[in-house]
């Protein structure tokens, strides 16, 4: 189990350097598409992007959820342990399956999931793997579980849920009609981000609880009232995904209200944790706890954006934008990136390493974070040009319309270089250590 462990943290770290490599070449690709054409098109491209950092997101927080569950359920058994690393070694092996396909330019599914759909059924039998090894152990434990628990077991069993749902288009019936099966797919698509979102928070409040060492954080109704605030929004808060495909008007409504509370539960868990924290502690786990605030930051600046986003009069404007894709940008690299950057620094105790090497992370995370920050603000402009230009100047002709956005692109790509030069270099030294960190100490 630890060794297929420590293959799946650094699996998850190489994914995240393909993210960085990837998304920078892409937006190369298709600024200069005359030059990039004729070797990597865009195309190709943005699959390798989009699989990638969906890939990051989802193996950093299993295996998150792996290291840290061993001392919060009952201790892995030799079937459990069996069932773990058939898991990782089938989810593994279907990500280079499916990067051996675009690699081809053999392609295949929907949005987010463009690869060949055979590849699918792996995918599927490793997360049942997953499902059968952690609730087999959680129905031992009896007593009180931490919210992080909670939110863990929520989010493998919605994970395992909306990805059937998300597939639901190969049955003929749904295909039968375009409204069907788009409804349906955003509708899953949307509730699966918020399904890896639980685990993702579920490891941010374990991490709370450790470095603090107050058990009362992940415990009490306040939490658990965040909790099912959490989950109404997994549930629920894909409705405004699909404003622009007729249906009833009280799913936009409902879905509107349930906008309006995204990500609230997130800020109060770290507010709380802040608060509880004295200045030894901070010190002492000075990485992790940046990397967690860094997080906050990006909540704040992500919801002022989805609410702004989830407003049906606002959403017209903004719905096929740049500003969808800054959102999409801060919440996997700003938020849930930051956290599992956090998760990774706790786990191989980076904060203990010598003082030149948390030096030299320091500053690739400040340059990091301001990298983002210009990155997501040049989105952001892109957007707001491209809606005006298709809106309010009911301008048709694609090239026109992006003619005035192409310098935004152009200051997104450069911003690009600081975030690729900075992620990278953090993400090499935790390979570095994760390959010969005893997984077994904490």
């Amino acid at each position: 189990m630890y060794r297929s462990l420590r293959l799946l943290i650094i699996g998850s770290l190489v994914l995240l350097l393909a993210t960085l490599i990837f998304g920078l070449i892409a937006s190369w690709a298709f600024l200069y598409p005359e030059t990039y054409n004729k070797i990597l098109p865009f195309y190709q491209l943005r699959p390798f992007h989009v699989s990638s950092a969906l890939f990051w997101i989802i193996s950093g927080a299993t295996a998150s959820l792996l290291y840290y569950k061993k001392g919060a359920i009952e201790p892995t058994s030799k079937w459990n342990a069996i069932a773990e690393a058939t898991f990782i070694y089938l989810w593994l092996l279907s990500i280079i399956a499916i990067f051996t396909c675009y690699g081809l330019k053999i392609f295949g599914g929907r949005e987010y999931w463009e690869f060949p759909p055979i590849l699918c059924i792996p995918m599927l039998l490793s997360w049942i793997a997953l499902f059968l090894a952690y609730f087999s152990q959680l129905i031992r434990k009896a007593g009180e579980k931490p919210m992080y628990v909670w939110m863990w077991s929520t989010g493998v069993l919605f994970f395992l849920i909306t990805f059937i749902e998300q597939n639901l288009w190969q049955i003929p019936w749904f295909r039968y009609t375009y409204l069907r099966e788009i409804t349906v797919q955003w509708k899953a698509n949307g509730s699966m981000v918020g399904a890896w979102n639980q685990m993702i928070y579920g490891t941010s409040l374990f991490l709370m609880v450790k470095i603090s060492g107050d058990e009362r954080i992940a415990k009490g109704k306040i939490v658990f009232f965040f909790y099912m605030l959490g989950l109404t929004n997994l549930m629920f808060n894909w409705g405004h995904h699909i404003y622009n495909v007729p249906g009833a008007s009280w799913i936009r409504d409902t879905s509107y209200i349930i906008s309006m509370t995204e990500w609230v539960f997130l800020i109060r868990m770290i507010q709380g944790f802040k608060s509880k924290l004295d200045e030894r502690k901070k010190f002492r786990h000075l990485i992790a706890y940046r990397f967690i605030i860094a997080a906050e930051f990006w909540v704040f600046m992500n919801l002022l954006l989805a609410i702004a986003m989830s407003i049906p009069a606002i959403n017209r404007y903004t719905h096929g934008t740049h500003i969808t894709v800054a959102h999409a940008m801060g919440t996997t690299i700003g938020i849930n990136s930051m956290i599992l950057l956090a998760s990774y620094t706790y786990m191989l105790d980076i904060d203990s390493t010598k003082v030149g090497i948390r030096r030299m992370l320091g500053g690739c995370y400040w340059l990091a974070q301001y990298s983002l920050m210009a990155f997501w603000l040049s989105l952001v402009v892109a957007g707001v040009i491209k809606a005006y230009g298709a809106t309010i100047m009911e301008m048709t002709n694609f090239q026109e319309i992006m003619k005035p956005v192409l310098p935004a692109i152009k200051a997104f790509s450069l911003c690009g270089i600081g975030l690729l030069c900075s992620l990278s270099v953090i993400a090499v030294t935790y390979i570095r250590y994760a390959a010969t960190f005893d997984i077994k100490k904490k």
